[in-house]
């Protein structure tokens, strides 16, 4: 993409609120000129679906306008919620491989990134419109650059920590552990729910020989284990190269109210004790998700954890 190239907003999923919306947009605005979806600037939500910003038939069709408008560089969701899973086998992919373009979002979005993915195009796990005009300043910079500069995005800024994995079974002479010091993959940042919902449809993740990038948001800790149990029951997590754990935002048990103080320890100990348990390793400390900013990360992209320096490093960009 280039400065001055068109951007599609859409509602696939939840209704937006207009305040944060307009700010978001503004921010866009910035950069790029933008083209709303009637459902996203004037949500109309079925009677019997309120958390919809749209009937099903609506909102894929918005989608799909926008696929096919050759004049549309980029698709950016305008907020996340639920919805996503109900319109994914109305949505054509070859529109998608016939005229690529970056989609953007995240959490609900989940599901949209992997379709995509499985259609042959990366997406950009990332801010939705509502929350870019919330973002610090440099938030609407950050995403523009990442739709267009295709060079690496580098070693994020993050003070990670390792987790210890457990003691491999063909561990060497003196039991010593032969668990990964690094590994090179492509990487999935994505919504941990969302992935074990995608399970058993056509777009689950490939997490095989890959990376996954996990956040998560009002999920208590023993949902969180439920989940991570599921996907490794299920055969999901075997080949997993290593989970980079990102924002697990207000993921407490009970649930806090407006306004409490977020305290992730009890989420981030379940979810490396689960992870340990399967012989999965480990990074934690990073920050992306529904926390205070949530960077743009290239769906599918390779990237280089490094377990024993506590760094990740994204060898491509977002975009070609």
């Amino acid at each position: 993409m280039r400065p001055g190239d068109l951007v599609g907003v859409i509602a696939p999923s939840g209704p937006p609120l207009e305040a944060p919306l307009q700010r978001g947009l503004a921010a866009l605005a910035s950069t790029f000129r933008v083209q709303v979806a009637k459902s996203a600037l004037a949500p109309q939500p079925p009677p019997h679906a309120p958390y919809l910003a749209a009937d099903d038939d609506t909102r894929a069709a918005e989608l799909t306008a926008m696929l096919k408008d050759p004049d549309v560089r980029a698709i950016i969701m305008a907020r996340g919620g639920y919805g996503l899973l109900r319109i994914l086998p109305a949505l054509d992919p070859a529109l998608l491989r016939s005229d690529p373009k970056p989609i953007v979002g995240f959490s609900d979005g989940t599901a949209l990134l992997a379709w995509a993915f499985a259609a042959g195009v990366r997406g950009i796990h990332g801010q939705v419109a509502v929350r870019l005009g919330a973002e610090r300043p440099e938030a609407a910079f950050d995403l523009s650059r990442a739709l267009t500069d295709p060079t690496p995005m580098g070693r994020m800024d993050w003070p990670l920590r390792s987790a210890p994995v457990a003691r491999r079974a063909e561990a060497g002479p003196g039991g010593e552990d032969t668990a990964p010091r690094d590994v090179t993959g492509p990487m999935f940042p994505a919504n941990l729910v969302m992935t074990s919902h995608l399970l058993g449809t056509p777009w689950a993740l490939p997490l095989a020989e890959a990376t996954w990038w996990i956040e998560e948001v009002g999920e208590r800790p023993y949902e969180l284990d439920r989940y991570l149990t599921h996907l490794h029951l299920a055969g999901a997590l075997r080949a997993l190269r290593g989970v980079l754990i990102g924002d697990l935002t207000y993921c407490m048990d009970p649930l806090p109210g407006a306004g409490a103080i977020d305290d992730p320890t009890s989420a981030v100990a379940t979810v490396l004790e689960r992870l340990q348990s399967f012989g999965v390793p480990a990074l934690h400390g990073a920050h992306f998700g529904h926390g205070r900013y949530n960077p743009p990360l290239p769906f599918g992209a390779r990237c280089r954890l490094d377990f024993t320096a506590g760094t990740v490093e994204i060898l491509d960009g977002a975009v070609a």
